[in-house]
Order: C-alpha cells, then structure tokens, then sequence
C-alpha cells in the first residue's frame, strides 16, 4: 500500500472504526434521582447477535472488565436478534460510585464452568469487549441507608445510616413538624470498615471488595412514651434525608406488636455471583401494608440471621438496606446473627462436635459488616480471631410492651460456662412477670426442626442439653428460630415431649417453637423421610409438629397482658394461614392491674387448667371458691371457643 492512498487510507480508517466502535452502548439518565433508581440501558449495531452476549454493570467505573458486579443477557430483550435493544435496571442502590455498562461477546465455545456462579451456573469471563457506556451518578450525596433500632434506654432511639464521607451530620427530630421549632439536634458517631478487615475472599478480593461508606449511628434522647416522633438525619452541607417517623417505646403499653421472620436476604435485579432473593420484596411489601394499617400503634422488626445473603459480595448489602428503607427508617429494625454473616473457618469457636456444621457460609466477613451496619442494644462481643474489629450483636435483651425479648447467637458459644449461656440465664432470672408475662427466644438454628438437617443434629443435641432447662426453668413462651427456609410450628414441647396438642391453651410450663425462616430465601431441605420406607419416600409430621408449610412469608406477633398470638401470614396472598394463642393466667382486675390466677412456677408439666379441676375436687364443698373457678374456668372456655376456628392443620405445601 502506498502510505499517500488517500481512498486506501479512508477504508482502513473506516474498518478500524468498524472494529473498535461501530456497536453503540447507552444509559440514561445520566444523572440518578435518590428515589427514581431505574436505568435504561440501549445497545445497536451489534452484528451477528449470540444468545450469550451480555451487558456488565460496574461501579466504580475503574473497575477492571472480571470485576462486574452483576450482568444481563441481551436476550432479556424482544429486539435482541435484530442486534439492537432495551433492558431496564430497576432499584440501584447507591454505591457512593458512578455506574458504567460494558457490552461482551460471549462465545458458546468459551462456555465453560471453570467460574461459576453459587448454582454452578458458568459465570462471563469478562473477554471481548465490543461496547462502554457513558458514566451514570446519582445526583446527591445524600443519607442513604436509613434505619432504626431500639437503645438501651426506653426513652431512647438509634437510627443508622450510611454517607459516602466521613464528615458530620447530625440527627434532628421531634413531635411535630420541623417549623414547629421544638425539634432537638444530636451529634452522631461514624465508623467504616477496610478491606483488610475481611478475613477471605471473596470479601477481600477485588471481585467482591467495594468500599462500604462510612455508617452514622445516632441516638434521639428524652423521648416521651408512646408518642411519634419526625426526624431526618445530614447536614446542610452534605444534604438531608427525607423526614421519617416512628412511635417511641412505651414501658407501660398494654400491647405488643412485632413482626418476625428469618433468611430474608435481597432482591438484586440482575444476575450475580451468589443467588439472590426476589420473595424478599414481597415479605417486604406485605409488612409495609400491616405497617400503614397500624396507624400510631408501634411495631418493631425481628429478622433472625442470615440477613442480606450478601456471602462477601460487598455491595449485595447496599441492595439490602435500600430495599428494608421503607420499612426500618419507620420501625425499629432489629437482628440476630446468622451463619451467612459469621461464619468462616478461621472464627474462633470450633467445639468437638461441630465438625461440618460452622462452615464457609460468612463468604469471607467474618461478621465485620453485619456488626458495623447495625447496633443492638447491650455490648455482646467476640473476637474474630483474625484481629479485625470484634463482632458484635451477638446477644441482647429488651421489653417491649407486654413481652420480653431476647435475642441469642447460634454461631458463637453457647453451652454452660460460657459468656452467652451466663447471659441468658441472668436476664431471664429477673424479667418481671407482672409486668412482661411473656417471654419471646430468638435464634437463628433452630432446636426443634422436622426438616431432614442430619449434619445439625450434634448441635441441636447441645441446645437441647444446654439452652432447653433454661426455657424450662424460667417459663419462655416461645422459642422462634430461623435457618431452615420453611415455616414449621411445634406444640409447647420438653425433650420431644408434647405438653399440649391445641392451638388455644394456657401456658403448660414449656415454651412453643416455631421455625420461621421462610422471609425469602428459596432452597429448601426435605422433610425428614420415613426411614422405613427407603424405596418410596413419604415425609409424615412427627406429632410434635402442629402445622409446616413451605410458603414464603413472615409472622405477626400480638399481645396483650392476658393473651400472646402468632400469626403465620402468607406472601401469595397476604392473609393468615396458622395460628396459635398462648394464654398468660393474668386477667384484668377491677382496678386495671393484671392479675396472676396461676402460681407462676409451672414444672410439673401441668396445665393451669387441670391445676383448677383438681383443686375444685380437693375442696369441692366451698360454694365461693366453686364461684371463683367457675368464672376463671368460664373465661377461658369462651376464649378458646372463639379461637376454634384455628384448629390446626396438617398442611405439607410443596
């Protein structure tokens, strides 16, 4: 070729240019509003369009082309062969970071599952880019993140969130509107955390690592009881939050509400390393609506462990608190730790027995991000071992109205001697009966389960030997436990015996479990098969096990001094599908007082029912204790028989 071929040079010019850049690849808005997250990504002139090919998504843009943080096929698109098209990418959460979207060529014959994903699906390489789209930023630094949680104190209440600086902001609030001119300002403290934080990949790789932020904590004091309060949380010069409320705690209320649930994790719109929740936004959006229908009745939140299924992948929690915003920036949002948060070989309790059990779940975190992300009340610690911040929220107590919670860690120690166990035991020695006569457990592997877990059975061996006297003892109500992704519940039960076979009775001196974490994530473990029928395998329920289920959904607990009830409430259909009502032995006294018709000190494994019927023999000849049992025994048989229409049932949904 002569170099001065001006037509020569035009088609190599024109070639290179096909090469390089004939493919267009677009997102719009270049700019995200903070609460209109939707991106609209267009690509054409893609010649010779494959099923496989893929756009990447990155933030920051810096990131190099195998360290995407999700991808989507163009097939998602019904002009795809026509090698131009349109996706959309819904609920971005802010990363504190641009967006850039690359455009891949993926050939069938480099197919391969040498990267997979956590389903073993082939993962993209990251090879032959063809297109990059421009950068899209959110267009404030604004809060983001925000959540609530209830503090040590009754008049108190923490509130969380996350800013893409370190620099001050504040919390202001009160009972009336801003203008009102009554509101208070709080400083507030920051913390992050680093990668070397992380104790393996992927979290402290490049894959996984992004860099979280920094978290706010601050804490609104002097509260008045029962009352809404508005607040919101910035600075002038960094931006302000939206104004949020919620109702402060109220020592003597007369009602509890929470909803409770376990393994929710998240709903990413996109495909990813690990698998991802999409029942999650259902669990969240029922929620929401039995939040609204409360109107200035207060609530809080229990979600015991396994919380954003985020397994090292950094940003899977930005999705999380995005996604639980519009409910815990109004309702005290409250959690346990659970083995995707925790757990990795190199923790610190490694007990003879539990060899198979705490694993690699923790993705690499070893509880650094759950710790900094939320703060409980109390102080519960533990190493981690790796010289990483210690982990914290490990277990922790609190009244709520009419019920005493209490919060436990199945990952960390637990058995006889131990920091938890001594916890346990001196907090549930002093809850005041009068005053809470219901005792809530929470933890996130359960000690009762019909599931077919064999590789849990030493440890729930252990619980059974070390945590059961202490709910025995000490008269918990109910026991409610996570990690197998189905709702299961239990007769009030000690060492698999059945106390009670009802689903109304008063409290027979051992608590109800009940298995609760079916909030969103979809693998489930059979039930445990027949083992006597090895050909044909049928799953029966053990007679301690009144009602299981395999639907995604949550619970709804209501009490008051007299009555505790837990509702198994479904996400296909909103609407209740078990029940059981616990009944305290307090009823209303003419001066308002609960008072105690039992002696409180049920181990023998007696009902208080039966306790009446034996004395009313005893003493039959006295016609004014006759009078007495008869209005007690009266009130009871008329709220069980309102309740008939709970009889349990049997139901083995698929």
């Amino acid at each position: 070729m002569h170099p001065q071929n001006p037509l020569l040079l035009f088609l190599f010019a024109a070639l290179a240019a096909g090469e390089a850049g004939a493919t267009t690849l677009t997102a719009t808005p270049a700019k995200i509003a903070q609460y209109d997250r939707q991106i609209t990504i267009r690509w054409s002139d893609l010649p010779d369009p494959d099923g496989l090919d893929y756009v990447a998504i990155y933030s920051p843009p810096s990131s190099s082309d195998r360290d995407f943080l999700g991808y989507l096929f163009l097939n998602g698109s019904d002009t795809w062969r026509t090698g131009a098209g349109e996706l959309s990418l819904p609920r971005l959460p802010n990363l504190r970071a641009p967006y850039q979207f690359r455009l891949f060529r993926w050939p069938a014959k480099e197919y391969s599952y040498h990267h997979v994903d956590h389903d073993g699906n082939p993962l993209p390489h990251g090879r032959h880019r063809v297109a990059v789209s421009g950068e899209i930023a959110f267009e404030s630094a604004r809060p983001d993140q925000v959540h609530l949680a209830f503090a040590d104190r009754v008049d108190e209440m923490r509130v969380m969130f996350v800013c893409a600086d370190g620099g001050k902001r504040v919390v202001r609030y009160g009972p009336g509107k801003e203008d009102a001119g009554d509101w208070k300002e709080v400083a507030t403290e920051v913390m992050t955390y680093e990668q070397k934080h992380m104790c393996d990949s992927p979290a402290n790789g490049s894959v996984g690592w992004r860099d979280p932020g920094f978290v706010f904590d601050g804490l609104m004091k002097g509260l008045e009881p029962g009352r809404r309060y508005f607040y919101k949380v910035g600075s002038d010069s960094g931006g302000w939050s939206d104004t949020y409320s919620f109702i402060s705690r109220d020592s003597e209320a007369n009602e509890t509400i929470a909803f409770l649930f376990g393994d929710m994790g998240t709903s990413v719109p996109y495909n990813t390393y690990v698998r991802t929740q999409d029942e999650s936004l259902l669990t969240v959006k029922w929620i929401l609506r039995d939040i609204q229908a409360l109107g200035d009745k207060p609530a809080f939140i229990s979600h015991i462990g396994d919380i954003s299924y985020a397994r090292g992948y950094a940003w899977v929690w930005d999705h999380f608190f995005s996604q639980i915003e519009p409910i815990a920036a109004n309702t005290p949002y409250h959690v346990c730790i659970g083995n995707h948060e925790y757990d990795w070989p190199s923790q610190p309790w490694k007990p003879w027995w539990a060899a198979g059990i705490y694993g690699t779940d923790g993705g690499g975190e070893c509880g650094i991000p759950y710790s900094v992300k939320f703060r409980m009340p109390g102080n519960s610690f533990v190493p981690t071992g790796t010289g990483a911040p210690d982990t914290r929220n490990l277990y922790y107590s609190f009244d709520s109205g009419v019920v005493h919670f209490i919060y436990m860690s199945t990952e960390t120690n637990f058995v006889q001697g131990s920091d938890q166990y001594n916890f346990i035991k001196a907090d549930l020695e002093k809850v005041n009966r009068s005053r809470t006569p219901f005792v809530v457990f929470q933890g996130h592997r359960p000690m009762y389960t019909s599931s077919n877990e064999d590789r849990e059975f030493a440890l729930r061996q252990q619980m059974v030997q070390n945590l059961e006297p202490l709910l025995v003892t000490y008269n918990v109500t109910l026991a409610l436990w996570g990690h197998v992704h189905r709702y299961e519940r239990f007769c009030p039960i000690k060492n698999f015996q059945c106390l009670n076979l009802s689903s109304s009775f008063v409290y027979p001196s051992a608590p109800v479990h009940a298995v609760i974490g079916m909030g969103g994530q979809d693998w489930q473990p059979i039930w445990q098969p027949r083992h006597d029928h090895p050909d044909v395998p049928i799953y029966p329920q053990p007679e301690w096990s009144m009602y299981r289920g395999g639907e995604f959904g949550y619970t709804k607990l209501v009490a008051t001094k007299e009555k505790l009830t837990l509702m198994y409430i479904g996400n296909h259909d909103g609407q209740v599908h078990d029940m059981v009502e616990i009944f305290s032995g307090q009823v209303p006294s003419n001066s308002g007082v609960a008072e105690v018709v039992d002696d409180n000190k049920l181990d023998t494994g007696v009902s208080t029912k039966q306790k009446f019927h034996l004395l009313y023999l005893e003493i039959g000849g006295s016609v004014l204790f006759a009078l007495l049992l008869g209005f007690s025994f009266g009130f009871l048989i008329r709220k069980k028989r309102e309740a008939a229409q709970w009889t349990p049932v049997k139901n083995e949904e698929s």
